[in-house]
């Protein structure tokens, strides 16, 4: 800079003494004297007042400045507070509106790049899940035309393959279209009352085959109610359920257990699918729900699952107004839960006997009802 607070302060204050000392000389009966120590005494007032108003006011506010946009490159977005009353509020504040302005475009610019790495991912993934069943179809279907077509059996045999081949593509499409819609809104929830432990019993039934050729025990809290009411879409509600169970079976311990268990109340129920399974490290927690994510890379989806079943579980609970939270220690299993409103006015029954005991009795009915 050309002046710095100091010269200019010894300018004006060389002016302004001059100005008055020429003022006070058409007074009568002046003295040298007098008009020397008024010179002194203006210079003097003058060069501190206007020296202070600089060097406080403005250089200092500027210097700052300066040294906030070092700041600023390094990527220091704390804004710092002076303890000085005397501070130049226009400066002040533009200072401030720099902090904030740059502080919100490098969180665009990291948000942007965390997008840009996730859409490179996901694309990646999607690549690699969708052509694993083309492939597969195609060399069944390749086959067939080569000349196995002749030999029924192992025509049957490459035609019940290429067709599983086309399921799981046509199931990952369908829930790649769901989560799509989903996230736009286009997806509305139905909400009406409905039993949640009913439906718990329901899925349970549905997945006990698998969880038996694993030996994994299924398992309901016993809460002493029979029926415990929720406000919710039940078609959304159970492939959530569903989602999670058949998660801790093919994750959990070979011959673990798993346990679906309730938390009743005054306004919400949550729903809680805990596996006595491997767990899951922390590092990894935040990004099970991310679409095709996979904790251990090598391992291929030989289950038959899309890869979506948490993603869309994810969205359908937040849906609900709700949160799919996890917990999980490695070497202690996992632990899903979220909480669904229960039903007004609705409260849980009281059980009138074991449920478990109830469901035994009404499977030995059955073969006794088919012989009369």
């Amino acid at each position: 800079m050309l002046f710095n607070s100091r010269s200019v302060a010894f300018i004006i204050s060389l002016v302004v003494s001059g100005l008055t000392v020429f003022v006070l000389s058409f007074l009568p009966n002046i003295t040298n004297a007098v008009l020397a120590l008024a010179f002194i005494a203006c210079f003097t007032f003058c060069a501190v007042l206007v020296y202070l108003m600089f060097e406080v006011l403005v250089f200092n506010e500027i210097k700052s400045i300066y040294a906030d946009l070092e700041k600023i490159k390094k990527k220091e977005y704390k804004i710092s507070k002076s303890k000085t009353w005397l501070r130049s509020m226009p400066l002040k504040k533009i200072k401030d509106e720099l902090y904030l302005l740059e502080f919100k475009k490098q969180q665009e610019i990291d948000e942007l790049k965390r997008l840009d790495s996730f859409r490179r991912e996901f694309l990646a993934d999607v690549s690699h899940e969708l052509k694993t069943p083309v492939f597969a179809a195609q060399g069944f279907v390749h086959t067939l035309i080569d000349g196995a077509i002749d030999d029924p059996e192992v025509r049957d045999k490459f035609l019940e393959k290429a067709a599983r081949s086309l399921d799981r593509l046509d199931i990952m499409v369908q829930d790649l279209i769901g989560i799509s819609q989903l996230e736009k809104g286009i997806i509305k929830m139905h909400r009406i009352e409905f039993n949640i432990m009913r439906m718990v019993q329901e899925v349970f039934e549905q997945l006990e085959i698998k969880a038996a050729s694993r030996n994994i025990k299924l398992h309901l809290q016993d809460t002493g109610y029979s029926k415990i009411d929720v406000l919710a879409d039940p078609a959304r509600i159970r492939q959530v359920i569903t989602n999670l169970v058949d998660n801790a079976i093919k994750y959990g311990n070979e011959g673990g257990n798993i346990w679906v268990s309730f938390l009743t109340g005054k306004k919400k129920v949550q729903i809680s699918v805990r596996d006595d399974g491997e767990g899951i490290p922390k590092e990894h927690q935040s990004r099970i729900f991310e679409r095709f994510y996979r904790i251990d890379k090598s391992r291929s989806r030989e289950n038959g699952g899309s890869g979506l079943g948490l993603a869309i579980s994810k969205h359908i609970t937040e849906a609900h107004n709700s949160k799919l939270i996890v917990n999980s220690t490695p070497g202690k299993g996992t632990t899903m839960k979220f909480k669904l409103p229960r039903a007004k006015g609705a409260l849980p029954e009281p059980k009138k006997e074991d449920l478990t005991d109830t469901l035994r009795s009404l499977r030995d009915k059955k073969p006794k009802q088919e012989k009369q």
